[in-house]
């Protein structure tokens, strides 16, 4: 039975490995949407480009592009940090280019410690940092997309209603939703954010968590409720890829998805 949705995989669980590991693995990949981190031993470079694309040419595979994330904050009322920020994610984003890869994953800025003194600019920050990188990203054919975070952690986009002020506030920018369903269970608003942002949702990451912290857990280890969300998916038409953003029993995980999404394929 052909699978109703494209499923794949983050090589985010093998980010502590060397970078020729990402290499095997995509060589030997069995689903063809693959999910990149341009972070750490991964970040990529023109060679490193050359060899993921040669590999992904001759497999057929679809690669995205999570940006780097660590020390990276686009809404520092720093001047200096949030320059330094975008210098390094326009960087992943001309390296995403030469990778013809279809979507780049973004965070949202963070909220300053001292948020009662700063809000407002985090915001504004943020809001000109992404619209800075619509624009140079449309000059090199990558699609940005931006990823819901989690609210204690400190991400400006976390909850839906962050999202309905992101989108007024943003402009006439094209700008798609990574929907991190690990990280909207936290928030409670799974199926609020799949319902109300159904239109804008254009990729998404899939990892399983207690409903507190940010696990990472394989599918089916947490208490998400998976076979609500995948017909759910289905319900609202999603034509993106599930990408199991899992640390832990990413094969696991993978196999348990192809299952629901069979099973409720016949269901239906």
């Amino acid at each position: 039975m052909r699978l109703t949705l494209e499923i794949g995989f983050s090589m985010l669980y093998c980010l502590s490995r060397s970078f020729s590991k990402v290499l095997s693995i995509l060589e030997e990949a069995r689903f063809k949407n693959v999910e990149i981190v341009d972070e750490g031993l991964h970040s990529l470079n023109e060679e490193r480009v050359d060899a993921i694309r040669k590999i992904a040419y001759d497999r057929d595979l679809e690669i995205s592009i999570h940006s780097p994330f660590i020390n990276v904050d686009i809404a520092s009322v720093s001047y200096q940090k949030r320059r330094a920020s975008l210098r390094r994610l326009k960087k992943s984003i001309l390296l995403s280019g030469k990778l013809d890869s279809p979507l780049w994953v973004l965070h949202s800025g963070l909220r300053n410690n001292s948020s009662y003194l700063f809000s407002d600019v985090n915001w504004e920050m943020n809001l000109r940092s992404i619209r800075e990188l619509a624009e140079f990203s449309k000059m090199h054919g990558v699609r940005v997309t931006v990823e819901n975070g989690i609210s204690n952690l400190h991400f400006l986009l976390s909850k839906v209603e962050d999202f309905n002020r992101f989108y007024d506030n943003l402009g006439d920018y094209e700008i798609g939703l990574t929907l991190d369903v690990g990280h909207a269970n936290i928030e409670g608003e799974i199926f609020r954010f799949l319902k109300e942002y159904a239109g804008k949702i254009v990729h998404t990451h899939l990892h399983d968590n207690h409903g507190i912290s940010d696990e990472h857990l394989g599918i089916g280890d947490g208490n998400i409720n998976w076979r609500r969300v995948i017909q759910t998916f289905k319900e609202i038409n999603y034509k993106g890829s599930l990408i199991v953003e899992s640390v832990r029993d990413v094969g696991g995980s993978l196999s348990r998805l192809v299952r629901l999404i069979r099973e409720t394929s016949i269901l239906n």
